[in-house]
Parts: C-alpha cells; structure tokens; sequence
C-alpha cells in the first residue's frame, strides 16, 4: 500500500501509488534500507501501519517492552491481526520459558559437547571432501543437533521435519505481501499440512514419554520438561519444544555458514585457531569464541526483528496504534560507525580481554525479556564448531570470493559451497 501523510509519523519514502514500496524493498532489501537510512534517519516509515528502527536504544526499548506494549511477530497470514489473541500466547510462553530455562542455560548447554563433535564429524564425513553447498550441510548439522537435544533417542525423523518446515515458510520470508489463509495457494496448503506433520509428531512423543512407567530420568530437553515442578501441560511441553527445535536449527545453520566463509577467505585466522584448540571436544577456545562474537555482529542471522503493538503507544517520539508494526534492524546497527570502531572490518580482536559490546548495539540473540531462550546453547555449539573446524580440517571454498549475505528470513552467504579436507 502507498503510504499517504499520516500526523506524527516517521519520514519514509512514499513509493509507488498503488504497490508502495513493495517493488523496491525486494529487489534490494539491505540496499533499499540503507538508502533510506541515511535519507530519514535512525527511525523511518514503510508504509501506514510499518517502520523500521535502526537506533539501538529504541531497538532495545521495543525488546524490553515485548510482553508489555509490543508483542512478536505475528503469524506469515494474520490479516485479522488478533492482538488479544497474541498477547494471550505470549503470556503463557513467558511461563513456558520459566520452567525450559533449567535446561537451556550454560549449565546445561555445556553437557551437548560431546554431542555437537560428534554430529559435526559424522555430517562433514557424509561430504567426504567434496564440494558441497555449505548452507544445507549445517541445516543438517544444527536439525540433528537439536533434535537429539530435545528427544535423545527418539529423535529419529524430527530433522526431516525440520528441514520440511524451512522449505514450506521459505516463500512468506522471500515475499513481503500478505494473503489470506484461506486462499487455496499451493504454498498456504504445504505450510499447514507441513506444520500439522510437526505438531502431531511432537505431541505424540510428548504423550509417548509421559506415558512411560520408568523412573529413570531421560536425559533430554523432553526428559527434564517432564519432570519440573509444576508439572507443565502436553501443550506446554510440545509449544516449548517447537520454539526450541526451530531456534535451534535455522539460527545457528546461518551462523556456522557464515563462519565457513570467513575461514575459507582467512587461511591465517584458521592457523590462529588450531594453535589454541587444546582438543576435540573442549568446549571452544577464546578466539573461537570471539570469531562468532564477530561474525554474529557482521552477519546476524535474525536480522531483522520484528514487534507489533498491543496497545496504542509510543516509541521514542512516534506514536503507534494497535496492529502497526516496528521492525527492529540489528545488520545496520551491528555496522554503525557510530557505535563500533571499524564497523564493516572483520576483527575478533574486538571481542578479545573481556572487551563488551557498545551500550545496547549488539543484538544477536535480541535483548529483553523474549531474548532467544537458547542463545547460550547456541554461543557453546557455535564455538565448540568454530574451533574444531579449524582444528580438523582445511576449508577450501570455489566461490567464497564471489558470494553475497543473501537477506531472506535468516541471513547467510548465498549458495556458498566448500571442501572439508581433514588435515591428519
């Protein structure tokens, strides 16, 4: 829709008469953004009911009030944009989050060592040094991961799944255009038998597990679910369960590519890498640590956060109504030379000695009280991957050179492909 003159709203383009901005936006997002970033500034709007915010103290206000006056992004067809509806979901999963953080936080994350090394070799074997599309080859890495995280050995079929889910929403994230469910698309169709498959595949473990007569503890995500104190509904568990199997696989995948990428074009940070890995399975290293640190800052897979208002309010000096959108920016405020010295540079040494981000302009995992319930299992199995790719294997990589972040759902190099030669 063509934006028109609306009293207190932000500056932004007004677009086309009748397909707004549409048109431009796809064709170059990041380049559409940026363009208007420096044309109207930190906060810019859209259309009528959508604005971007590339200042990180409103990006963290509207994080922190998620719950309160914001709540996330609603479903790829809300046309009705139920807001009762939504603030009542995210209620309860504030709840849900109560209870899984026991058995996501660095405690626990550091028990999935063992588990990420051993994926990780047995997927890069599966490629047996060759070419192969990188992408797709952590998607299976993080599916298996996660999967067996949450389930042990009941795991099998859930990465299929996984992988079924991204195909089936990969077309909301390419297009900006919303359509109503019940029009009978192909794609609408794929997404709901392909979210069904899902949700009947975790219920019925869920079910299948609480009905077990054993006393011995499982020892998964699942396992403890079951067991906390007060005992959670099935619909608890399995909507914990989703978050956590989808979070963990597309958030991750994204970053590892990322990472492949700068080790294929940096032969000397890979050599840094192997003289400080002190073994297989150690947990990751200072610099292994402070190279994600680094490629979440220059490639946030969720980079771009969405959050609707609940309630007619405000965000910094703009007001907002009920069902308008704001949509939070970390790739640009990850860049701003405002904030960070240097910032399209590649440098981990920004994050060496206990060195912190700037203020509120790092925003990986989002901030507030819906921050990603597992970026501390993310930060562990992305660091332990980081450093025993660099310590097992020489990455070499066709087109590295020739690639670009592709800027659709969750941000990536694209089409990257690589070698995994195993260096003893």
């Amino acid at each position: 829709m063509a934006q028109r003159e609306k009293p207190g709203r932000p500056p932004g383009p007004r677009g086309h008469w009748l397909r707004g901005n549409t048109r431009a936006y796809e064709a170059d997002r990041i380049g559409f953004l940026r363009r208007c970033h420096r044309q109207y500034g930190d906060v810019f709007s859209y259309d009528d009911h959508t604005w971007f915010v590339i200042d990180p103290e409103l990006a963290h206000e509207a994080l922190t009030r998620t719950g309160d006056s914001f709540v996330t992004e609603l479903a790829p067809f809300d046309m009705r944009r139920d807001l009762d509806q939504a603030s009542a979901h995210a209620m309860a999963w504030m709840s849900d989050r109560r209870s899984a953080w026991p058995g996501l936080n660095r405690t626990a994350a550091a028990t999935t060592d063992d588990l990420t090394a051993t994926t990780l070799d047995a997927v890069v074997a599966d490629g047996a040094g060759r070419d192969v599309d990188v992408l797709t080859m952590m998607r299976t890495l993080t599916a298996r991961t996660i999967a067996a995280y949450c389930f042990g050995a009941d795991s099998a079929g859930i990465p299929g799944l996984l992988h079924e889910t991204v195909r089936a929403t990969q077309p909301f994230a390419e297009s900006s255009r919303e359509f109503p469910a019940w029009l009978p698309l192909p794609r609408h169709r794929r997404f709901f038998r392909t979210y069904r498959r899902l949700a009947e595949t975790l219920t019925g473990l869920v079910r299948e597990r609480g009905a077990e007569n054993s006393d011995a503890p499982r020892n998964d995500l699942l396992g403890f679910l079951l067991t906390a104190e007060p005992a959670p509904s099935t619909d608890a568990v399995v909507s914990t369960l989703h978050s956590v199997l989808m979070g963990g696989h597309g958030v991750p995948a994204a970053a590892l590519t990322s990472v492949v990428w700068e080790l294929a074009r940096r032969p000397g940070l890979v050599g840094d890498l192997r003289d400080e890995a002190s073994g297989p399975a150690n947990g990751g290293t200072p610099l292994a640590e402070a190279v994600v640190r680094e490629t979440l800052r220059l490639y946030p897979p969720a980079w771009l956060m969405t959050r609707t208002a609940r309630t007619a309010t405000a965000l910094g000096d703009w007001p907002l109504d009920p069902g308008d959108d704001v949509l939070l920016n970390p790739y640009l405020i990850h860049r701003d030379p405002r904030w960070w010295p240097r910032p399209d540079d590649f440098e981990p040494g920004r994050w060496l000695d206990g060195r912190a981000a700037p203020g509120p302009a790092y925003l990986p995992f989002g901030a507030g009280p819906r921050v990603c319930l597992g970026a501390a299992l993310t930060m562990r199995q992305l660091t332990l991957a980081t450093s025993r790719l660099a310590h097992r294997f020489t990455i070499e990589s066709p087109n590295a050179a020739s690639v670009a972040p592709e800027f659709v759902d969750r941000l990536a190099p694209a089409g990257l492909r690589a070698r995994f030669l195993p260096t003893a």
